[in-house]
């Protein structure tokens, strides 16, 4: 389960990603809590325009970032990004502490993050395959989603302890703080001779409708990318859900709102533990976590307390993060690693792009039906995506018995691409 840790570059990045993600979970809490309960009247609307702002540039900006991720070097990009972004956390930090923050502060601040976020998080993505070799490559991803869930397990709480405490500002101030540890660790690496393909930087006119072009040719990637765009789209709205659950539903503090998303990230660690203790990714287990995810949201959108509410958000975080890593896991496995970055860039757009549609539409659900009917989003988001995986999978299994040898098979057992791309793999071989 743990066996990428041995790596000593890869132990040097999880330490670092570790602490920042502590303080970015700190921030995403503290910042739904001063705009819910300081900057509005619990205004859910408020909350999704937010989450629009600021997962929307990852739609906006896709012509360019897994482009950029592809083609310069990932570690010096990294380390501008995460730089600026400590700086806006800095700059959301003083407005706050010092009493003068608004509404429209936030919702700038927002934005410049998402932008920034959207070159930084594909570069991120792909930089674990030049820290690791290929064998480990599914399980380094499975430990990173881990990590970052496992700071959404702490983030949330201690921000919840800090805002009842000294107010929500030293949640921001804390997180700014934060970066200094991810930017050391980047600055120590040395990534290892053996790492999984660590492709040549290039800058070729077209890249980015090269990509589209390879995922076109791809009916495995459309599928994934179907399945994400439900899910990130009127699945992934938690800030609304718990939010407004915790203060409309059951009438709770903010200490109270952290430990409820602690409740969450309890899951997805789990769910990120089993994934990376899996052998090889299955798109039969990505189909079995959007039914999973779908039932859980059922389930816990008719709780009638909040101990029963947090415990049924322990379900669909394991539900939420089998989805993430299992999709992410297969597209980066079969990806040709020079189109790895672009490939990453498109899924996250997908993922986090469909937040501007689905994150207002969440928050006008719960002001005028409530927050236990926004819930049915996320049950649609799970069925539906099920369904997209089931009907893949059925296709793919009826085109291996019409032919069972195919011309294309390469001698050494992998798919060439009908359209002359690349060679790929099949999940899980070597």
């Amino acid at each position: 389960m743990f066996k990428s840790l041995s790596n000593p570059n890869y132990r040097l990045w999880a330490m670092g990603s570790l602490v920042s993600n502590v303080g970015t979970w700190m921030q995403r809490t503290a910042q739904d809590w001063l705009v819910l309960t300081q900057l509005t009247d619990h205004n859910a609307s408020a909350v999704g325009f937010v989450m629009a702002l600021q997962f929307g540039p990852q739609l906006l900006c896709l012509p360019w970032t897994g482009v950029v991720a592809d083609s310069v070097d990932k570690r010096k990009l990294m380390l501008f990004t995460q730089s600026f972004m400590g700086l806006l956390a800095l700059i959301l930090a003083a407005l706050t502490l010092s009493g003068t923050v608004e509404l429209w502060h936030v919702y700038v601040l927002a934005f410049l993050q998402g932008c920034t976020a959207s070159f930084d998080i594909p570069a991120r993505q792909t930089y674990v395959a030049e820290l690791v070799s290929k064998e480990d490559l599914p399980n380094a991803i499975s430990l990173n989603s881990a990590s970052f869930n496992g700071a959404r397990m702490i983030g949330p709480a201690t921000a919840g302890i800090v805002i009842a405490l000294a107010g929500t500002g030293w949640g921001f101030l804390i997180n700014a703080l934060s970066f200094a540890a991810v930017l050391a660790s980047l600055l120590l690496l040395k990534p290892p001779k053996d790492a999984a393909q660590a492709p040549a930087k290039q800058k070729i006119k077209g890249s980015f409708t090269k990509g589209l072009a390879y995922v076109r040719t791809r009916d495995d990637l459309k599928a994934y990318l179907v399945m994400l765009f439900f899910i990130g789209t009127f699945g992934l709205n938690f800030p609304i859900f718990i939010a407004t659950m915790a203060t409309r539903e059951f009438n709770l503090g903010a200490s109270d709102y952290g430990f409820l998303s602690s409740c969450l990230a309890v899951g997805t660690v789990a769910g990120a533990l089993l994934a990376a203790n899996r052998r090889e990714a299955r798109a039969e287990v990505l189909v079995g976590g959007s039914f999973a995810f779908a039932l859980a949201s059922l389930a816990a959108a008719v709780m009638p307390s909040s101990w029963l509410f947090g415990l049924m958000l322990v379900f669909i975080g394991v539900g939420a993060i089998t989805i993430m890593t299992t999709s992410m896991a297969l597209m980066q496995m079969d990806t040709e690693p020079a189109m790895r970055g672009r490939v990453m860039a498109i899924r996250i757009a997908v993922t986090m792009g469909g937040t501007p549609l689905g994150a207002p539409i969440a928050g006008f659900v719960v002001d005028h039906f409530g927050p236990r009917w926004s819930m049915g989003l996320a049950v649609g988001a799970g069925l539906a995506a099920g369904v997209v995986g089931l009907r893949h999978l059925m296709r793919r299994r009826s085109a291996a018995v019409a032919a069972p040898a195919s011309p294309s098979a390469s001698a050494s057992g992998g798919i060439v691409d009908p359209h002359g791309l690349t060679q790929v793999d099949m999940p899980g071989q070597k």
